[in-house]
């Protein structure tokens, strides 16, 4: 199967899905996404919207969120968003910084980690992730990625994973090119199979709305709708036949002090 690289983020989307109502798709998405971590829980974060959406939780409901890089660093509270997870505000901001051995050998494997948050370029109807490779094969393939740096162990070891990635009929496939992180394999009894500790993924939040695993298929459902967006606008972005609930949660838009949060961390960056 041949599939193009996920869509940008200036593709279009639905009227009333964000800009017109005074904030944009991807401020709606990483803002529900910020809504979803809980205070005094520890995240393990990804670089991007991940970063974005945990820092913003940070400074609004979560100021006891503890933050952890893939670069060792614990408990971080950088003043802007981290260019990477080498980025020195991260390490000048935290509470302690640990070799990177310890950050998976110590924290992440053994499940230490509550919540594990991470982006994806593709991901299919049962959370797999895919940020390797896009068509043909993984020795010639049509488009190569970044690839899977510590997202496989996120996946696999944290309590929980929430995943944040803009919705596109190219970026959500009925099954990956490649798995390079293991949601729910093939569907029920996979992870457990696979010996995998965490629970997997909890939530898939896009800029469309909000999709939840089947409790019995596995399988990812919209369960939630941002402002103007429609049932059609969902299923019309997924290279799946995705199943939307029958009441699907209307999500409330952005406050004012949302958006001021991660305005001001975006600024702050030069964004």
């Amino acid at each position: 199967m041949t599939v193009k690289a996920p869509a940008a983020s200036g593709a279009a989307r639905p009227e009333g899905a964000g800009g017109s109502a005074g904030y944009t798709p991807d401020e709606m998405m990483t803002i529900r996404a910020a809504r979803a971590l809980r205070d005094n829980v520890t995240c393990f974060v990804g670089i991007g919207l991940p970063s974005a959406a945990a820092n913003v939780a940070r400074a609004t409901h979560a100021p006891g969120l503890v933050l952890i890089y893939e670069s060792g660093t614990i408990g971080a509270k950088p003043g802007r968003l981290p260019l990477s997870i080498g980025d020195g505000i991260l390490a000048e901001t935290a509470d302690a910084v640990v070799s990177v051995p310890e950050i998976f050998n110590y924290w992440l494997q053994p499940g230490r980690i509550d919540v594990g948050f991470l982006g994806a370029a593709q991901i299919d109807k049962f959370g797999n992730i895919n940020t390797t490779a896009i068509g043909g094969d993984y020795a010639t393939p049509k488009v190569r990625l970044p690839g899977a740096g510590g997202a496989p162990e996120i996946a696999a070891s944290c309590r929980e994973v929430i995943v944040v990635v803009r919705q596109s009929s190219r970026s959500f496939v009925e099954r990956v090119d490649f798995v390079t992180s293991v949601g729910y394999g093939s569907g029920p009894g996979d992870r457990q199979r696979l010996g995998l500790r965490g629970a997997g993924p909890r939530m898939i939040i896009t800029d469309l709305g909000v999709l939840e695993p089947d409790p019995v298929t596995r399988e990812f459902t919209m369960t939630g709708l941002y402002p103007g967006v429609s049932a059609a606008d969902a299923r019309a972005a997924a290279g799946w036949d995705l199943a939307v609930a029958a009441d699907p949660e209307l999500i409330a838009p952005p406050s004012a002090a949302e958006l001021a949060a991660l305005r001001g961390f975006r600024h702050s960056t030069g964004q």
